[in-house]
């Protein structure tokens, strides 16, 4: 809808998304909704042909093309847009603030809508604190339930394989999840590519499994996906690759291996590859015996949580918000006095007063210090807080 308004009304529109597999989704999915309104839809991802490429530059700067989708692809120097009107940022948290700046900065202040299933500890204090609305879908699908999601320890690896097979007899498939591609002589963790083999050869050799990592290909890549889709893989060993743009209902199995490597976002991203479907979907966090408190923090909370919005709060708490004028998303503010989660009330009351100040006095005329000490502390920084 945000996308529409601002095509009819005479602006382009431009949908960013982190990932090749996931922009060319949302290409496929848009180009079949608008084709019936004779929208003029385009995928610019970064290993098009470079005619294709210099083609939809034109088109852009032409003011041609009316909806763009692409990657990081959108934000380089060369791509300009005739009206650009309104932005959207798919998985927000895959982008650093000044990706989103760049292509923020394409347009005239166009409209900018950033969504994610957990916000990052910058843009919950945000919506908080600064100019973010926000809107929350806080229901599952029809037909779905919430994913049951269990820690592990290495003491119970047979009794959760068990568990697997029977499940994957049963015609379900499963993701095993790793922290690396390959394996490191200075980390002691499982790797993708050691576990596929081990899998297939051994633990479940009767059943197809299956390496997809980022190194590989787009074609290569697409065709283990379509494989995948079309349930020809029972087990998907994968790195966070997966992380985003897959969608695939029958998949209602995950093992995460060395969950301890991971963020409580990026954990929840990744269990949001299952429970799309009608069946009981189940995630297994694997960590290793020595782990810090705070990963023990997050393992916990992984599992009693199934809210994205109620993790990015804790994950508020454990890591802080980040810089509001600054690109750093997350980590303690060098606040004196105020807490932000403690001191929340008075906050919001003080957020309220400000925004009636500023609509009162757009320009701070009557609060000369005021003006002073925020151009003193913040100018060259002002534009980062408008970004998501």
């Amino acid at each position: 809808l945000v996308l529409l308004t601002a095509i009819a009304n005479g602006y382009q529109t431009a949908l960013m998304a982190p990932t090749e597999i996931l922009a060319q989704q949302h290409w496929l999915n848009l180009r079949q909704l608008l084709a019936p309104l004779n929208i003029k839809v385009a995928l610019l991802v970064s290993d098009l042909p470079s005619g294709d490429k210099k083609e939809i530059r034109t088109g852009l700067k032409e003011g041609k093309i009316q909806l763009v989708i692409g990657t990081h692809a959108l934000i380089q120097k060369e791509i300009d847009f005739g009206k650009l009107g309104a932005v959207v940022i798919d998985e927000q948290h895959r982008f650093g603030v000044m990706q989103r700046l760049s292509l923020r900065s394409k347009g005239k202040s166009p409209h900018v809508l950033v969504m994610t299933a957990t916000p990052i500890p910058r843009t919950l204090a945000l919506t908080s604190y600064g100019d973010l609305d926000l809107s929350i879908i806080d229901e599952l699908p029809p037909g779905r339930k919430s994913v049951i999601t269990r820690w592990m320890s290495e003491s119970k690896r047979r009794e959760l394989y068990r568990f697997i097979r029977e499940k994957l007899k049963a015609g379900i498939q499963a993701y095993f999840v790793y922290p690396l591609i390959e394996e490191s002589e200075e980390l002691d963790l499982k790797s993708a590519q050691e576990a596929a083999d081990q899998l297939q050869s051994h633990i479940f050799s009767d059943f197809r499994v299956c390496l997809l990592h980022g190194r590989m290909r787009r074609e290569e890549k697409e065709r283990i996906m379509n494989s995948f889709r079309e349930k020809k893989i029972h087990i998907l060993v994968s790195t966070t690759v997966i992380e985003v743009g897959i969608d695939i209902p029958n998949a209602s199995l995950m093992l995460i291996e060395n969950a301890e490597r991971f963020g409580l976002a990026q954990l929840h991203q990744l269990r949001g590859r299952i429970g799309r479907g009608a069946r009981q979907s189940y995630c297994f966090l694997l960590t290793g015996q020595k782990i810090s408190q705070q990963a023990k923090e997050r393992i916990k909370i992984m599992c009693e949580v199934n809210d994205g919005f109620l993790l990015a709060e804790e994950d508020l708490k454990l890591r802080g918000p980040g810089e509001f004028f600054g690109t750093r998303q997350w980590g303690m503010l060098n606040l004196k006095i105020a807490d932000l989660i403690k001191d929340a009330q008075v906050l919001y009351l003080a957020r309220k007063e400000a925004f009636q100040l500023v609509r009162k006095d757009p320009e701070l005329k009557n609060y000369p210090q005021l003006w002073e000490e925020i151009s003193r502390r913040f100018i060259q920084q002002l534009d980062l807080v408008k970004v998501g």
